[in-house]
């Protein structure tokens, strides 16, 4: 039977890896894989996870499973700073741990086929696994537009598409810091969102990755909150992997928000099923670490001011980038100034991608997406110089 399997293609960003890897150049870049950096080069542990994880091993004892739904205590300590500090949607809300956002994101997908969703609209470029995820699950991929060419989000596409979706459709948004855009929608932009998911009764799938890293806690989940104090119902999938650094400890949460709080029980058994046969139980360690960090008011202290280091230090990357386009234009750059986030696309051909590879070391997905914490103040000019000599020449 094995036979019959025909060879897939590599994951193109893995191949990038190891081409970069074997580079014997000094001045390479890296600008491919999605993890944070700092100056640099390193994606190092959090200094309040190491806090954490220290207080893991003092106090943990027991390895015994959790059962599907994980470390409730994780699920709950998240959810204040995702939905808000006392929100009354909290009371139609219910959560469970996931083997990282691509877990959740799973989860909230087949949740939704089995409750009758036959199409899931998603805007384009997207995360690639998220259409992976969808064929996987057996629902249909609709695209739409989500970027415009002038750098900011189409709005008129996304509203219809939510007008389109239909009673047995739902659509999946990015919650902020869009991968891989890095075009979000603005506060005025969300609350015409919201207000279309409202009177169509379309189901959001909400796909929240990166809060944190784009303008601040709060300000990366306003959109989200604003879609749901006006819906109904919702699916919520949540990473803890770019937010925490747990990147290889896989932790996700997974939320529903019901349109009653009667409702819940009937669908988190439902989840609990599908979560049983995916994965069984999740992995704990991660989710243990974060569970401790916010009981603590001294480690959520440093946590919090390790995001506003890393937000602050892609910030600059972006302004510099920016007024790099303002200085000479022609570079495509401006926009990266509006946008946020670890990613940003490039305007670059199939050819110019190529010269920055093997003429300036420079690597970089095939589509143009960059990882913006890739570059710092050492090689930020070289970068801009490169792209400069392959775009003008």
């Amino acid at each position: 039977m094995l036979d019959k399997l025909t060879a897939q293609a590599p994951d193109a960003l893995l191949a990038l890896i190891k081409m970069h890897a074997a580079d014997p150049r000094e001045d390479k870049i890296d600008l491919g894989v999605g993890v944070y950096r700092t100056n640099e080069g390193a994606t190092p542990v959090f200094r309040a996870i190491k806090q954490a994880e220290q207080k893991l091993l003092d106090v943990q004892d027991s390895k015994s499973y959790l059962g599907p739904e994980g470390d409730s205590g994780f699920v709950k300590a998240l959810m204040p700073y995702i939905f808000g500090e006392g929100s009354p949607l909290t009371e139609r809300i219910e959560g469970m741990q996931t083997p990282g956002g691509t877990g959740a994101v799973r989860l909230a997908v087949s949740l939704a086929a089995k409750a009758g969703v036959k199409r899931i609209h998603l805007g384009i470029p997207s995360w690639p696994n998220h259409a992976q995820i969808l064929d996987d699950v057996g629902v249909e991929t609709v695209p739409f537009s989500h970027a415009k060419s002038d750098g900011t989000a189409d709005l008129d596409a996304v509203l219809g598409a939510i007008r389109g979706a239909g009673s047995d459709g739902a659509v999946l948004l990015h919650g902020c810091c869009h991968n891989p855009t890095g075009i979000d929608y603005t506060g005025e932009q969300w609350d015409a969102i919201a207000d279309a998911f409202a009177e169509t009764g379309v189901l959001p799938i909400l796909d929240i990755a990166y809060q944190g890293l784009g303008q601040g806690m709060e300000e990366d989940v306003a959109g989200v909150r604003a879609v749901l104090a006006k819906v109904p119902e919702a699916l919520i999938a949540y990473s803890c992997d770019k937010n925490f650094g747990l990147y290889r400890d896989r932790v996700g949460a997974f939320y529903m928000m019901a349109s009653e709080a009667g409702q819940l029980s009937a669908i988190a058994s439902n989840a609990n099923a599908l979560a049983r046969a995916n994965w069984s139980m999740p992995p704990d360690h991660g989710g243990a670490a974060v569970r401790l960090l916010l009981e603590d008011k001294g480690m959520t202290a440093t946590w919090l001011e390790e995001l506003d280091e890393m937000r602050a230090r892609m910030r600059r990357v972006r302004d510099r980038l920016a007024a790099a386009d303002n200085e000479a234009p022609g570079l495509g750059l401006t926009a990266l100034g509006e946008q946020n986030g670890l990613f940003a696309m490039l305007p670059l051909t199939k050819d110019q991608i190529a010269s920055l590879r093997e003429d300036h070391a420079i690597y970089m997905a095939g589509s143009g997406r960059i990882n913006v914490a890739g570059l710092h103040a050492g090689n930020t000019e070289k970068f801009i110089a490169a792209l400069a000599d392959v775009t003008r020449g």
